[in-house]
């Protein structure tokens, strides 16, 4: 968080600086004075030891931040029940020193449906909404925009993304532990925003949809991800208590539905470029996610369902551009 203060001229945030440090200032007081997880995982930061990566490839699959060589047996053993510390690891995969960090959901996948379906992201300034520990962040650094910032309010994600940062140190890459919603205005300031498995947690969409558009310059592009149903109307679901056993699902809209948001708020060259039935090949239970997966959240007699009898997850990505 420091960091980003102190580049906060170099990366044209001057017009910000005051409402982002008080925002920062506040954010590191309450993890570090009265959050509990926030204050255990600063103890867990603590016991990181120094080691410079002999390379990282953020171009492959799996993230891959130094090699099994660069770190002794011991030091490999302390790092893993480290990284256990901080079950589960939904986003991924990483190789961390030759650790295989086995995630929930193989994320290269969703990344290969959009990473040659949108503008270049080289010298650009990209904002990722909901960025988890950072993959997509590190296999955006590989086109070498100008800046990466995520934001990830839930503290396990956020410090999961510093403890490889930790190793990493990519220079113009940066995560904060805050909700969109706190963020300054940062008034047309970004030239890409991500926003990849959030819309649904929101209760007003359209709402959300225009505060992004704010942020993005005019002809600034939106890249959405997010569940849909089936179906040609302009309709969208609202599940009655829980969806998929998640109880912060609001609405699931058809494609042509989210095309309407999206037009409606503003955002032209709408384009829905891949639609996507969610399998148990990309989300899944594995050794570093011993939690309920997508199998769980399935009627077992019929996995074209929910258990809530609702249609099983599907998903849409969208690609628009800020007037």
């Amino acid at each position: 968080m420091d960091r980003l203060l102190k580049n906060a001229a170099t990366l044209g945030l001057t017009p910000w600086l005051a409402e982002l440090r008080q925002l920062l200032e506040a954010k590191q007081q309450f993890i570090s004075q009265v959050d509990g997880k926030g204050k255990r995982y600063l103890g867990l930061m603590e016991r990181l030891f120094a080691v410079q990566p002999s390379n990282c490839d953020f171009n492959s699959d799996a993230v891959r931040i130094g090699q099994a060589q660069d770190i002794s047996a011991q030091q490999r053993a302390e790092l893993t029940e480290l990284l256990h510390q901080l079950d589960p690891w939904r986003k991924g995969p990483f190789s961390l020193f030759g650790i295989e960090i086995d995630s929930e959901w193989v994320s290269s996948l969703k990344w290969q449906r959009v990473r040659d379906q949108i503008a270049p992201l080289c010298g650009r300034k990209v904002l990722d909404i909901g960025c988890s520990n950072g993959y997509y962040l590190y296999r955006m650094a590989a086109d070498q925009p100008q800046l990466l910032l995520g934001i990830e309010p839930y503290l396990t994600f956020y410090f999961q993304h510093l403890l490889l940062q930790h190793f990493a140190k990519t220079p113009n890459l940066y995560c904060l532990p805050v909700k969109f919603e706190e963020l300054p205005s940062l008034k047309r300031y970004f030239d890409t925003v991500f926003s990849m498995g959030v819309l649904y947690h929101r209760r007003s969409p359209l709402d959300t949809l225009v505060e992004m558009q704010n942020c993005l310059r005019p002809g600034g592009e939106l890249v959405l991800e997010t569940l849909i149903i089936e179906g040609e109307e302009d309709l969208a679901l609202c599940p009655k208590k829980r969806y998929a056993k998640m109880n912060n699902v609001y609405f699931l809209p058809t494609v042509s539905c989210l095309k309407n948001w999206l037009e409606r708020t503003g955002f032209t060259n709408v384009r829905c470029i891949d639609v996507t039935r969610t399998t148990s090949g990309e989300q899944r239970e594995t050794k570093w996610m011993q939690t309920e997966s997508l199998k769980d959240f399935l009627d077992p007699d019929d996995p074209s369902r929910t258990m809530e009898d609702y249609p099983a997850p599907l998903r849409a990505i969208f690609v628009a551009e800020a007037k």
